[in-house]
């Protein structure tokens, strides 16, 4: 008889397991930050004053996936050595390897399996190392990689890109943001896209526009996770700091974008300060996303 309530006892787990409902995958957070290059002549605000500030900032948003901008190779070095459980990819714009500035992606390894990654240059001749076009005034270039999420492993990749246009080249962002839309459409093929970057371009800037909007009567391929969850432009969206936290007016140029099959839980930009300064002369700017 014993034998025979263990047993039913048993089967009753099973059955209980069996009908309750898998925990939904984690959503993913998203961080894009221009982190100012590290040899500026930036005094109270240089690189070695600020540092641990800015880790502290990436560690209170938790990303799960971090682009960063105007990144030096020992500064890529010191964010990776105190973010723990992160792996860092892409190469410096000017010769392809470790000179000049990388647009580098930071993924949490528990997290995500890389499957593939590589770069490209803003220019008429991508593939060369350190080309550039039009009317840029600076080597620039785009970092990507495809990863597998660990946590919904049935799910498609997820194609992640990162980069940073052109300050001075107007022409220059419209090509670059133009040739990144291709990219990105087949790169991503079959992925879950993400793109992170500082555009140095406003919202509804022929870039954006290039990049965000209908193009020959197809959708973009990514949306503006930021305007996706907060429709109305107001005055304080700017994200160009100086390292003064007041500084919030003026153009957002700094964006994250999402393709269809992502749910934008939550977009922000970040104002983290203290005693009036920014981590960065840019605010990072955030998205959580579900799919």
């Amino acid at each position: 008889m014993r034998a025979l309530r263990f047993g039913l006892a048993m089967l009753l787990l099973v059955f209980a397991s069996a009908a309750t409902p898998a925990a939904d995958p984690p959503d993913v957070r998203v961080m894009s930050f221009n982190i100012r290059y590290g040899t500026a002549e930036d005094g109270e605000n240089h690189w070695d004053v600020r540092k641990d500030f800015l880790i502290d900032t990436i560690k209170a948003f938790n990303p799960d996936l971090l682009g960063t901008q105007e990144t030096l190779v020992f500064q890529r070095d010191y964010i990776r050595q105190k973010l723990d459980g992160y792996e860092a990819f892409g190469v410096a714009r000017d010769d392809g390897r470790e000179q000049g500035e990388i647009a580098a992606l930071f993924y949490r390894t528990e997290r995500f399996e890389k499957l593939d990654g590589g770069n490209f240059w803003l220019s008429e001749t991508p593939e060369v190392v350190a080309s550039k076009s039009w009317d840029s005034a600076l080597t620039r270039i785009a970092t990507w990689v495809k990863l597998r999420d660990r946590r919904n492993a049935a799910a498609p990749p997820i194609l992640c890109l990162n980069t940073h246009f052109d300050h001075e080249g107007k022409k220059a962002r419209l090509e670059s943001a133009r040739l990144l839309r291709s990219r990105v459409a087949a790169l991503g093929k079959g992925c879950a896209l993400i793109v992170t970057g500082d555009f140095n371009a406003d919202d509804g800037s022929e870039p954006y526009n290039a990049l965000f909007g209908e193009a020959d009567d197809k959708p973009a391929p990514v949306v503006d996770a930021y305007r996706a969850t907060h429709p109305d432009l107001t005055a304080d969206e700017g994200t160009f700091s100086g390292f003064q936290a007041t500084k919030t007016q003026g153009p957002r140029i700094d964006w994250i974008g999402a393709s269809r099959d992502w749910k934008v839980l939550d977009a922000a930009i970040d104002r983290t300060a203290r005693d009036g300064r920014t981590p960065s002369d840019h605010f990072p700017v955030t998205a959580v996303l579900d799919r």
